[in-house]
């Protein structure tokens, strides 16, 4: 009996399987091949796509191959990492200083690739600080940041950092509403002095290089997500918002009250003509504007004092309010630019906005009211239609380009294809589980290469070996090249995974940098070649002007170091090869190692507080003879007449 049972158990377990896997029915094993097949990428060659992937609360941004689900690089952006020395080394504590301070941290959403036409170019991907808000922007031929830009007037930084179809912009908008200026006030007031802005973040086509261009002064609500128009809505940016009920505690039960919220719809083109007749008004307020420097191999950390706000009321025209219904967090737009598509969590169906339908009705002033001098339009007049059966809990759509569009939904766990134009449902697939964002590669531009869908999901109970209490975050990998949607792969991520973007890895493989001239390294403590190789006091300071080369550093050996001396190691990779990195680490250093690049100069700071003599030695293999690369640094007491010497 119990031999029948197990069998029986066995048999309802390859079942429930295969249904999960949805590749192959009972008993068929071809399809779980097919899928493997699918993804693999033999020994040598190389993956189809990069794809980015936010790191959520670890503050960076994470590399992965696609279809391989294989994780490359994790990119230091807000956080500190031992693993590179990124906000440890005086070279680059500088990019993580806000105008609080050094904020070490924050929890990263949405990345976003700069785009020229409406498609990704793989010049630079933009990524959002939520907490501290902040967008980064990280150069591609480097995989590493290179400015990151403080934004005030703003708090929980969701919406963000999404470009225009130039890259004009980088749009941004504030989840937290505040009193703006920020002040001393009752949160019980908050209908009365509550504020949120939407920000425009010029980015210079040449360079990259953000400033603040305005910001729009909206009603208090919670400003969720945004894209920007493309094509025929150009010039247009669409935010999601809730909480229009402006409720200031319980918004579980008091922000969902409203059948409908809004997605404000922007007219950034008439912003930049208000500006041009005087319209927007300085604003004093401090944040700040970090950048990396690649040729001084240095971060600089600049305050700035004002910042351009406009207000709706004094611009007719500028923004407009669509109804949305309900809850709305995702609004996308397809690649032709005609539709906007809202996904409201709390909603029955998804709702369709038609831009030339808004501006119809703009033009017909077919309003419903207005909130703080902002009109409100009709949801009939924008409406193009309604997904029905569109699954519980939709949130973010991304398209294919071969007419489809793909919700997530985040109760039901599933993503749904549906038809655009009929708004028909064709086909859906389960994922597990609670998925939030997803995305294709190219998804939200004008030519997505949809090949693939990623679903991003929340919860992995079941789906991989048991990690204590706290379990991975997931992603999973799924066939949209035919009719029918196939699930290829799960793979676990690092961090929180929130939206992702992929770009063919050609684009982005002829643009790397293999490493940095030496005759063009302008740090201040270079040291240009070994005959270079020192170590001098000033003061209680020692500078060590130290060379890295396979196999060995120079000096490596060093005395006349006191207690008490601050004492800086300044290193440089004499390497002239691709992927020849030096570590460096030292006994009792209170920051992390360093990483240094082939051509690259980093400092490492090192207080001597006792007597002794203490190693230091290379931590990133880099030869045969990585073991031997080691020196010694003596420290001697805090009176001794013992000069600096080296070796």
């Amino acid at each position: 009996m119990k031999k029948i049972s197990l069998i029986v158990s066995l048999a309802a377990l390859i079942a429930i399987s295969s249904a999960l896997y949805n590749c192959a029915g009972p008993g068929d094993e071809t399809g779980y091949a097919d899928a493997a097949q699918k993804v693999y990428v033999a020994p040598g060659q190389y993956d189809e796509f990069y794809s980015f992937m936010s790191g959520g609360f670890n503050g960076q941004v994470s590399v992965y191959g696609l279809p391989s689900g294989r994780m490359f690089k994790s990119i230091s952006v807000f956080s500190q990492n031992p693993e590179t020395g990124y906000g440890y080394t005086p070279e680059t504590t500088p990019m993580l200083e806000t105008s609080y301070g050094m904020v070490p941290w924050d929890d990263a959403h949405h990345p976003e690739l700069s785009q020229t036409d409406g498609i990704p170019d793989g010049r630079w991907l933009f990524i959002n600080g939520n907490n501290t808000p902040r967008v980064a922007r990280i150069d591609l031929r480097t995989f590493e940041t290179a400015e990151i830009l403080e934004i005030p007037n703003s708090a929980g930084n969701h919406g963000s950092p999404f470009v225009t179809m130039n890259t004009e912009y980088v749009i941004a908008s504030t989840r937290f509403s505040l009193p703006i200026p920020q002040r001393d006030v009752a949160i019980s007031s908050y209908k009365e002095n509550f504020k949120g802005t939407l920000t425009f973040i010029r980015a210079d086509n040449e360079t990259g290089d953000m400033e603040i261009a305005f910001q729009i002064l909206v009603p208090g609500f919670d400003y969720d997500l945004a894209h920007a128009g493309k094509g025929p809505s150009h010039g247009w940016a669409f935010f999601t918002s809730y909480n229009s009920e402006q409720a200031n505690t319980l918004l579980e039960i008091n922000a969902s009250r409203n059948d409908k919220d809004f997605v404000a719809a922007v007219n950034w083109k008439k912003a930049e003509e208000y500006l041009k007749e005087g319209k927007g008004k300085r604003v004093k307020v401090d944040y700040t504007n970090n950048y990396y420097d690649e040729e001084e191999h240095q971060a600089h950390s600049e305050m700035r004092n004002e910042v351009t706000v406009i207000y709706p009321e004094d611009c007719p025209g500028l923004i407009y309010y669509l109804p949305t219904p309900k809850s709305p967090h995702g609004v996308d737009v397809d690649p032709s630019g005609e539709y906007i598509v809202a996904g409201g969590k709390l909603a029955t169906v998804i709702p369709v906005h038609s831009f030339s339908k808004m501006l119809t009705a703009i033009e017909n002033e077919e309003f419903e009211g207005d909130i703080d001098g902002i009109p409100i339009l009709k949801y009939e007049s924008v409406n193009a239609g309604e997904v029905e059966n569109c699954g519980l809990g939709p949130l973010h759509t991304e398209f294919d380009g071969k007419g489809y569009a793909y919700t997530s939904a985040f109760i039901s766990s599933e993503i749904v294809k549906w038809k655009i134009g009929t708004w028909e449902v064709v086909d859906r697939i389960p994922t597990y589980y609670s998925i939030g964002h997803l995305m294709i590669p190219g998804g939200d531009s004008k030519e997505p290469w949809g090949k693939y869908v990623v679903a991003l999901n929340k919860i992995t109970k079941d789906r991989y070996l048991p990690t204590g209490p706290e379990l991975c975050q997931s992603a999973q990998l799924i066939d949209i090249s035919g009719d029918k949607m196939k699930l290829l792969l799960d793979f676990p991520t690092v961090g929180e995974p929130h939206y992702a973007q992929a770009i063919p890895a050609e684009i982005l493989m002829n643009n790397t940098k293999r490493f940095y001239e030496l005759e063009k390294n302008k740090h201040p403590f270079k040291t240009g070649g070994e005959a270079e190789a020192r170590a001098e006091r000033t003061g209680s300071e020692i500078h060590i002007y130290m060379t890295a080369s396979r196999t060995h550093f120079k000096p490596d050996n060093i005395e006349g170091v006191r207690v008490g001396d601050k004492v800086f190691f300044h290193v440089t990779n004499l390497e002239q090869d691709w992927d020849i990195p030096h570590g460096f680490a030292v006994k009792g250093a209170l920051t992390s190692e360093l990483l240094i690049m082939p051509g690259e100069t980093k400092t490492l700071v090192w207080y001597p507080k006792k007597e002794g003599v203490f190693p230091f030695y290379c931590t990133d293999f880099c030869s045969a003879l990585h073991q031997e690369m080691q020196g010694y640094i003596r420290v001697s007491p805090a009176n001794s007449n013992a000069a600096v010497s080296y070796n």
